[in-house]
Formats: structure tokens, C-alpha cells, sequence
């Protein structure tokens, strides 16, 4: 279920562009956000910040707010965890030493994924895939549409389902650090380490609990307690969940590309009352709250 916010203070802080796996470049992505009435934005492009040149020039052609952003792949228990760090340093040292070593482990996945699936025989499928992602490290979405172009398979729904998806062969996981070093290395840069779409791990509600907790005693400060394609029980139970754990809410729509009506930028249900939002707490704290 997804709904507008309010079109004088919309707020979205998670979104992806080409930098990563997103089919909009930065300034497509900025504009389009401006489109939906988005006032506040930030992009969190997985492990890389190289898209945030291009969308603030983009932010200030369209008078949008842009927050510094970024996704990072951590493991919980062997789970691979995502941390969204909003509002730091994106000139920080550490934090740019340590998105260089999530590039070099993001190349090394994708590397693996075009040798298993050498037996497909396309041509020059990582540079292909390469190409796909705009010259960046490509996921398993760019992989997709070379299979779909090269006609090894129709839709991107049968590449997951006999080639990228858990459990074949171009299923590869990556080395990933520990979510507390995740949560170090933006906490450093001076920014906010956000638990980003709880639920979507296939948690049951006491790992996720005890997931919360840990992130909470590792340094980390804010629950994305609003994203897209969520049901109003799992809205109730993260902001419960956030409040048990006295931290702050986020929200963000986790847009990746045009056509999803269930995920679009700037539509997201509105968040529960009595929780404290994250961007009250930005260096330059936005000091209403966003509503529907």
C-alpha cells in the first residue's frame, strides 16, 4: 500500500539510480522525484556514493533538499543486512576507504556470476552486464538483461527463476563485514545508520527483535519504519519495534525503476505518531514532520 505524502514537505530517504541497481541516472532519478512533489531526497545507491555529484547538481535545478546517502551490505548471523547512512561526511576518508572495499567485493561477485554462467555461452557477458549498469559494478538485474537481450530467456522473472535467483548458479554471495564495522564507519563520518526495510529479510518477529536490538547496541540510531509494499501490521509492529528500542524512524520508498505502482518515489505511508523522525536530527534538521 503506498499513498502520496504531503506536497508542501515530502520526504523519501532511500532510493537507487545506475550508480547501482537502479534504472535511472541521477539526475533522471531527481527529476522524477521533484515530478512526485518530493521535497527531501536521498540517494542510497548500494556501497558506492558516486551518484551524488550528478543528483545534487540535478536537486538544485529542481529545488529539492538532496541528503547525502548510501546503502551498505553487512552480515547479521550470516544474513546479509542492509544499513542505509544518511547525513554524513561524503568526503570523509574512512568512509570512502571503506566503500572502495565494497566496490572491490561487489566486482568479485560479479566476476564469479559471469564465470558460472560461462556455460550460456554470450559473448563478453560481463562487459554486456557492465555496460547495462553504466560503467559500474553490475548486480544481478544487468546480468538479467543481457540473458533477455541475447535470447537465452524472455522476461527478467525467468533469468531469476533458471539462472540468478536463490539457489542457481548465478546466486553468488559476496564477502560482506560485520554490521557493527557497517555501522562504525558511518557513525565516523558523522552520519546516521538506518536499519533499512526490516522486514523484507524473512525474519520471524523474534529475530527481527533481536536483529533491532543488536543494531541498536552496535551505535546504530534509526528504524526504517515506512517503505514501499509494506501492509499497515508491519507498519505497526516497526514502529512498536522502534519505539522499544528508543530510536529514531525513517522512510523511503526503495524506488529502483519507472512502472511499479506498488513503488514510487514520495509515496509512502505515513508513519505512525509519537515516533522521532531521523531528519529532525540532520545536521540541517528539517523540523516538520512529513504527512499524508
Amino acid at each position: 500500500m503506498t499513498i502520496p505524502q504531503d506536497r508542501v514537505l515530502c520526504i523519501d530517504l532511500h532510493c537507487h539510480s545506475t550508480a547501482s541497481d537502479g534504472a535511472l541516472s541521477p539526475a533522471a532519478l531527481v527529476a522524477r522525484a521533484a515530478e512526485q512533489g518530493v521535497t527531501h531526497l536521498a540517494l542510497t545507491d548500494h556501497d558506492t556514493i558516486t551518484g551524488l555529484s550528478e543528483a545534487a547538481s540535478a536537486a538544485r535545478k529542481h529545488d529539492i533538499q538532496l541528503i547525502p546517502g548510501t546503502e551498505l551490505s553487512c552480515l547479521w548471523k550470516s544474513r546479509t543486512i542492509h544499513v542505509v547512512g544518511l547525513d554524513f561526511d561524503p568526503a570523509d576518508p574512512g568512509l570512502l576507504a571503506a566503500l572502495e572495499q565494497q566496490n572491490d567485493n561487489r566486482w568479485s561477485r560479479a566476476r564469479m556470476i559471469a564465470c558460472r554462467l560461462e556455460k550460456l555461452a554470450v559473448p563478453d557477458l560481463l562487459d554486456r552486464a557492465t555496460v547495462k549498469a553504466g560503467g559500474d559494478v553490475p548486480g544481478r538485474p544487468h546480468f538479467a538483461e543481457v540473458l533477455i537481450e541475447q535470447g537465452v530467456v524472455r522476461n527478467a522473472a525467468q533469468a531469476f527463476k533458471r539462472y540468478l535467483g536463490t539457489g542457481k548458479a548465478g546466486d553468488v554471495k559476496a564477502y560482506w563485514p560485520e554490521l557493527s564495522e557497517v555501522v562504525n564507519w558511518i557513525n565516523a563520518a558523522g552520519g546516521i545508520a538506518v536499519l533499512a526495510h526490516p522486514r523484507k529479510y524473512q525474519l520471524t518477529a523474534t529475530k527481527l527483535r533481536e536483529l533491532t536490538a543488536d543494531f541498536r547496541r552496535a551505535g546504530g540510531r534509526a528504524l526504517e519504519v515506512s517503505t514501499s509494499g509494506q501492509s499497515s501490521g508491519d507498519l505497526g509492529f516497526l514502529a512498536e519495534l522502534c519505539r522499544k528500542e528508543k530510536l529514531m524512524a525513517s522512510q523511503g520508498s526503495d524506488f529502483h525503476f519507472p512502472g511499479a505502482p506498488w513503488c514510487e518515489l514520495g509515496r509512502i505511508m505515513k508513519m505512525p505518531d509519537g515516533l522521532a523522525p531521523v531528519w529532525q536530527s540532520f545536521r540541517h534538521p528539517v523540523l516538520e514532520a512529513a504527512s499524508a
